[in-house]
């Protein structure tokens, strides 16, 4: 039995992010055309600054240590060297990048736009919103946040090789919308090399030109072409990133799968000049022939582990308090309830007649087979009484429960994890 899905309750993220039902959306809009959602056809709170707000963006440059790389800044298109904006962290930080508040207040003031990256690693309720939207999509996600002085406009008209959510969240934003030069463009087909073309499609009609007011979100796929500029007064918004997962990557999947093949591994013929296109082409002719007929012979379950290793370590689990854990540990007992960490990703399968062994991100742990309907039970979702897991009796119970928790694997039903203080 398995479960790929992470584990754990989520709020329905993606409907505050699209005004239209979420299979429509998969149908007409996604990495097909843009989608604008005005505030009020948007469900859950009023606006975005639940999730980051002008105050708490204050917070994070004054009073967090923010450091390189969790901010770029950028003037008429071009970023500024973070030695512009970063110096010693004081007596006893022991780091000289962190972010100095008042030179990010000058260059700001001065027309500069201030990105910040990286958010759903270190802003709470961002933490929170990530996983929950990531969970939904399944997909890995990104959040960054701009901040663009009024009447300012931060990067020239590029394209994006990841789909992108635009979440406004304060002040007003214009936004002109192109049509691809490259549809689809993968990670390695960034905008620049195509900047003649992008420039010239940016000259003729916008698709959609509109205002972003606070609330409203806008969904681009990937490739769309862009350009954004503040109105009278500064814009904040929120851009969430979604790494598409692409055919693409099961072409390299299979070819990595590939060198298992004898004919595939074969050394070319000696002395041969593999510039001249008609002494090439029969190597080339055999190579495709040996390389269609091992493809036909492709295991899907080999190929989904290596999608495995390669998409599970981009989304993290939530957060864990570990002292909090560690005190719930010492005092565990039949009656402890404990469930699974949300959004952690597992995958469990037998290992012979007596073990079964939990496939997790970066790691392989190893269970008497008479375990299985506990882990089943409690990775599933829920919350449960130790005393209620399916074995024989409560040391099992508490054995296994005692292990899961080490393992940051569930954590205490009713404690409340880490939350922000802001």
């Amino acid at each position: 039995m398995t479960n790929d899905v992470p584990g754990g309750a989520h709020r329905p993220a993606l409907l505050r992010c699209i005004a239209t039902d979420p299979e429509k959306f998969a149908a007409a809009y996604w990495g097909q055309q843009p989608l604008l959602s005005r505030a009020g056809e948007l469900a859950g709170p009023d606006g975005f600054t639940d999730l980051l707000s002008p105050d708490a963006v204050d917070e994070l440059f004054s009073r967090r240590g923010l450091r390189t790389p969790f901010l770029r800044i950028a003037r008429q298109g071009t970023v500024l060297p973070a030695g512009r904006f970063t110096g010693s962290g004081g007596a006893g930080a022991e780091v000289g990048d962190q972010v100095l508040d008042d030179q990010v207040m000058r260059l700001y003031a001065d027309g500069a736009t201030l990105v910040l990256q990286g958010l759903h690693r270190i802003w709470p309720p961002l933490i929170d919103f990530a996983r929950h939207l990531g969970a939904e999509l399944h997909q890995p996600l990104q959040i960054n946040a701009y901040l663009t002085p009024p009447a300012s406009q931060g990067f020239a008209t590029h394209y994006d090789t990841h789909d992108v959510f635009v979440l406004q969240v304060d002040g007003t934003k214009r936004w002109r919308i192109h049509p691809p030069v490259l549809p689809d463009p993968l990670e390695r087909q960034p905008w620049g090399g195509r900047a003649e073309e992008v420039g010239a499609t940016a000259r003729g009609p916008a698709a959609l030109d509109v205002v972003l007011a606070p609330g409203d979100a806008l969904y681009l796929p990937r490739g769309w072409l862009h350009s954004a500029e503040a109105q009278g007064a500064r814009s904040l918004h929120l851009t969430v990133g979604i790494r598409a997962l692409t055919r693409y990557a099961l072409v390299e999947e299979l070819l990595g799968l590939a060198v298992q093949d004898q004919r595939l591994r074969a050394t070319l013929p000696f002395g041969l000049d593999v510039g001249d296109p008609d002494r090439l082409a029969p190597e080339l002719a055999d190579t495709v022939a040996a390389l269609r007929d091992w493809l036909r012979t492709a295991d899907p379950a080999e190929v989904a582990a290596r999608l495995r290793d390669r998409e599970w370590p981009a989304a993290r689990p939530a957060p864990i308090s570990p002292l909090a854990q560690i005190d719930f540990v010492a005092g565990l007992d039949p009656d402890s309830r404990i469930t699974v960490r949300e959004g952690l990703r597992w995958r469990l399968t037998d290992d012979g007649p007596d073990h079964v062994v939990l496939r997790l991100v970066g790691r392989t742990l190893r269970f008497p087979a008479y375990c299985a309907p506990a882990l089943r039970t409690v990775l599933g979702g829920g919350a449960y009484r130790v005393g209620e897991l399916p074995l024989d009796d409560d040391p099992d119970r508490l054995v296994l429960a005692r292990r899961l928790l080490k393992e940051a694997l569930v954590v205490p039903a009713d404690q409340p994890g880490p939350r922000s203080t802001a």
